[in-house]
């Protein structure tokens, strides 16, 4: 019985090859293997949405009155760069017994080999009889692992509805607001493409929000005050630093955080507890234990490649990709997960073992590894179609790897390392006095034992300039000798950086007010997906929404009028968090495609209403010029061909 193994990328689909019996016969886009079986894949989707003017000619020209268009029937078809392969694809499904569905282990991936399925029209039988192949690894074992441990295809139909309700969503809302806020921008003279996306416009609304914040911001004087309390411990003598912890009574002189706005009072403190007795009324002592970072998931890994090395998280991801594909020298790089399946444990020495050969900086951190340790990272419970991004057991050449390559390859190693050293320990004090009636807290906190710190090369900037505090009992008594008082600015939050606007990505329940979406954003992880954030910034970025100055990312002046021009439930991430929640659900079989896309419309409905009732927004009024390169100005350039390219996939149109 001949088995048809469809992968989501040549590479996976030779990996697969290379794992099944020989002798093997490569053809145009497939390989035929000994046993009958046969494997061929896809390019990325093979598929794409059409564009509105598939679904009606008139669309071809943007229009108000037009708006929302939404498909009666909803169309795929061939990419162009994919169609020759797709005609590969269609005669192998007709001349199969058994389909092997090997996309990523992912969402996405689920949906881009079940689309081929339905638009080739393979039978309810086939399809029922599908087995699906979950592979984040692809040398040798791991991919023979794999194939032994295949299941049943109709297990993931609701990571595949979940996908396409995302898809279509994305496109009916980017489609339709891009449309409706470009025409607006036409009618205000401004010939850029001012898209909207249910990603990208709370990404932008963030950087937005934060830039007039630091313009708005207006610095207020405050004052610290410490009690220095001389403390000599043998030969050893220094200053005991206690920071002054207001009381109630100075409340009115305080602003929200706590911070006292009143010199006058300061003064009148430090004057009061000068040489006066520093009686300790509360005394702890005690050590801590800090586990290691767990290991990567593909948003961790770019938020400490953009602090570390400057990267972007495009450029992460396609390192990444390359490592994966090319090398196979790490695991699936597109993953949300940071832990490990248990059976991964097993491999721990052969994996070390690669990591000295491929990566010598880090020999010394292989022969510190105590692989009878065991962190928290393995656990079954927390992993479903992929795990963290961890180095193969595989060995590369020497002077294999470019520099960018080699640096994110030591990144993950020495995250994986580190799941086998022990915890860092510190030893944490902390001394309450009491002076004149006020009260007075000193903190201490020294590292004791380095533990998985040693790998990380420099001391932490938790771990420098700590103050020392002596283990002191209750009752003592010192002498204070003086209170300093320090005149302080409050300062401005700083700019977002490629690392910190991923932060706030993955972290964006700070922003959001309400506890129920918090928990959602929480548990979603945020604001894109693994494989879109780094394709999001990219998009803000071409579209002139977004700047870059030096390190800092900036808003530009169309970005602002957008963000201004548009009802503010676009840019705040709460929509977003309703519709994770509720794809979420539909990946867990307990919410129904039907009413997530009806109450979509009727939403949309109701914005394109405001639109169409409202004047030109103020704020779209009077923007620069948009700068196009020299070559591009030749062609008769529009908005409108631009913005038809972005959201001709539903994929890129978040």
């Amino acid at each position: 019985m001949s088995r048809l193994f469809i992968a989501e990328k040549p590479s996976l689909g030779r990996a697969i090859a290379a794992a099944l019996p020989g002798p093997k016969k490569n053809d145009q886009g497939f390989i035929r293997c000994g046993n009958g079986d046969v494997v061929t894949w896809c390019i990325g989707h093979l598929l794409e949405q059409v564009e509105p003017d598939a679904y009606d000619d008139r669309y071809k020209k943007w229009n108000l009155a037009d708006l929302p268009i939404v498909p009666d029937q909803w169309q795929l078809r061939p990419r162009k760069s994919a169609s020759k392969q797709l005609t590969v694809v269609r005669k192998l499904l007709k001349e199969s017994n058994q389909i092997i569905h090997a996309g990523d282990p992912d969402r996405e991936g689920q949906l881009l080999v079940d689309e081929v399925l339905d638009y080739c029209k393979v039978s309810k039988a086939k399809k029922e009889s599908t087995q699906r192949l979950l592979i984040s690894d692809l040398n040798l074992p791991a991919v023979k692992r794999a194939l032994s441990q295949m299941r049943s295809n109709r297990e993931f139909i609701p990571l595949s509805v979940s996908a396409l309700a995302r898809s279509r969503a994305d496109w009916l809302y980017g489609m339709n607001m891009s449309r409706a806020y470009t025409l607006l921008g036409q009618k205000a003279g401004y010939q850029g493409v001012l898209s909207v996306g249910r990603v990208q416009t709370p990404v932008l609304g963030l950087v937005v929000r934060r830039d007039e914040e630091i313009e708005n911001f207006v610095p207020r004087d405050y004052f610290t005050l410490h009690a220095l309390i001389p403390y000599q411990d043998g030969t050893n003598s220094f200053d005991i630093r206690a920071r002054w912890k207001p009381s109630e009574a100075c409340k009115p002189y305080q602003d929200e955080e706590g911070r006292v706005l009143n010199r006058k009072l300061v003064e009148n403190v430090a004057s009061r507890i000068t040489n006066q007795p520093a009686n300790v009324v509360e005394s702890e002592q005690k050590q801590t234990k800090q586990s290691a970072p767990l290991p990567y998931s593909l948003s961790a890994l770019q938020i400490d490649a953009a602090k570390r090395f400057g990267m972007s998280a495009q450029q992460v991801l396609d390192t990444c990709q390359s490592l994966y594909e090319k090398h196979k020298l790490i695991t699936y790089p597109r993953s949300d997960s940071r832990y490990l399946p248990k059976e991964h444990y097993g491999q721990a020495g052969v994996v070390c073992e690669a990591i000295a050969n491929n990566a010598s900086e880090l020999n010394q951190a292989v022969k510190g590894a105590d692989l009878s340790l065991k962190s928290k990272a393995w656990n079954d419970k927390k992993v479903d179609a992929h795990h963290a991004i961890i180095p193969t057991p595989k060995k590369a050449s020497v002077n294999g790897l470019s520099g960018n390559e080699m640096k994110i390859y030591q990144q993950i190693a020495r995250q994986y390392l580190m799941q086998f050293y022990p915890p860092a320990i510190y030893a944490e004090a902390k001394l309450v006095f009491d002076i004149a009636g006020g009260a007075f807290i000193a903190k201490g906190r020294q590292l004791v034992s380095a533990g998985w710190k040693e790998l990380m090369g420099k001391v932490d900037d938790e771990d420098a300039g700590v103050d020392a505090v002596p283990p002191l009992p209750e009752g003592s008594v010192l002498t204070c000798r003086e209170g300093e008082i320090k005149d302080r600015k409050t300062e401005p939050p700083k700019h977002f950086t490629e690392a910190t606007l991923l932060q706030a990505m993955t972290g964006i329940s700070r922003f959001v007010e309400d506890k129920e979406l918090k928990k959602i954003l929480k548990e979603t992880d945020g604001l894109g997906t693994e494989a879109t954030r780094a394709g999001i910034l990219d998009t803000l970025f071409k579209r002139q929404l977004l700047t870059r100055q030096g390190k800092s990312i900036l808003s530009s002046p169309a970005g602002r009028g957008l963000v201004h021009a548009l009802p503010s439930e676009s840019t705040y991430p709460d929509m977003t968090a309703h519709w994770e929640h509720q794809l979420q659900g539909m990946a867990e079989r307990n919410q129904a495609y039907g009413p997530f896309m009806d109450s979509l419309q009727t939403r949309i409905d109701g914005l394109l209403g405001q639109v169409k009732q409202g004047e030109v927004p103020e704020s779209l009024r009077h923007l620069p010029k948009v700068e196009r390169p020299a070559y591009k100005r030749k062609k008769r350039s529009s908005a409108k061909s631009g913005a038809k390219k972005t959201y001709a996939r539903g994929k890129k149109s978040t």
